[in-house]
């Protein structure tokens, strides 16, 4: 079963996520191949962006409980999306959750419906969202994503804007996409990969830094007590234990 759809249209393919079955779960089958075609995209000298996008009403509920991908998995996804030389576009018109907020981090560009949702769910199942950081926090605004965070609330897209999460959002997201696309094809392939490089070296600096410490703190919560009592309860749609 493919995962990942691929379409092209004027130089830019559009990679979707394809797995509506579980809300496009990162599943490790679906980090795998998304992987896979990033690396086909990023060598076809006939691509000059790549559009991220999905089908059914998620982008991603964020990592698939039953089939979750190594961290180190994740960290090689995301860190590949941000060093790909050519842009990476994230076009979302549902939900979000948890780890697929990683992917939009990563993305040089994001754009989301009005009627979009996101949310880190981490907290609420026993885990912290600590891979998906590495691109989050260079990104951000520290103090607004301190509070979505540690509350794991639910918030629209004009918030994921203000926090940094969005470039933009709009009731029509493709109208919104069409210039900045447009922009892309009419700019110079080494000099995309160039300045792409100048605005992520700073994320990537938190890679180096980072990467092997934050691996190891994801495996270490998803194997905690906490975290068992926090997937047992999701998947049986009742409160943990340690909701007061």
């Amino acid at each position: 079963m493919t995962l990942i759809a691929r379409t092209r249209a004027r130089a830019v393919e559009t990679l979707s996520l394809d797995s509506p079955h579980n809300r496009n779960a990162l599943s490790a089958a679906l980090v795998g191949e998304l992987a896979g075609a990033l690396t086909d995209a990023g060598k076809d000298t006939g691509v000059r962006a790549i559009v991220l996008t999905h089908t059914g009403n998620t982008f991603s509920a964020g990592a698939d409980l039953k089939d979750p991908p190594p961290p180190e998995a994740l960290v090689a996804l995301l860190r590949q999306i941000i060093e790909l030389p050519k842009p990476v576009v994230a076009r979302v018109t549902g939900h979000v959750r948890a780890g697929g907020l990683g992917l939009l981090a990563a993305c040089d560009i994001a754009a989301a419906a009005t009627d979009a949702t996101f949310a880190f769910t981490e907290v609420r199942i026993g885990v912290a969202p600590a891979v998906i950081s590495l691109p989050l926090l260079p990104r951000t605004n520290p103090r607004a994503l301190a509070r979505h965070y540690l509350t794991g609330e639910r918030f629209d897209a004009a918030e994921a804007q203000a926090t940094g999460l969005l470039t933009t959002c709009a009731d029509d997201v493709d109208a919104a996409l069409d210039p900045i696309l447009e922009g892309l094809r009419r700019s110079a392939p080494d000099a995309l990969a160039e300045t792409k490089r100048l605005l992520t070296a700073r994320v990537l600096e938190a890679f180096d830094r980072d990467a092997a410490d934050l691996t190891a703190l994801s495996a270490r919560l998803f194997s905690s007590p906490q975290a068992r009592e926090g997937m047992t309860a999701f998947l049986e749609r009742r409160d943990p234990a340690w909701v007061v």
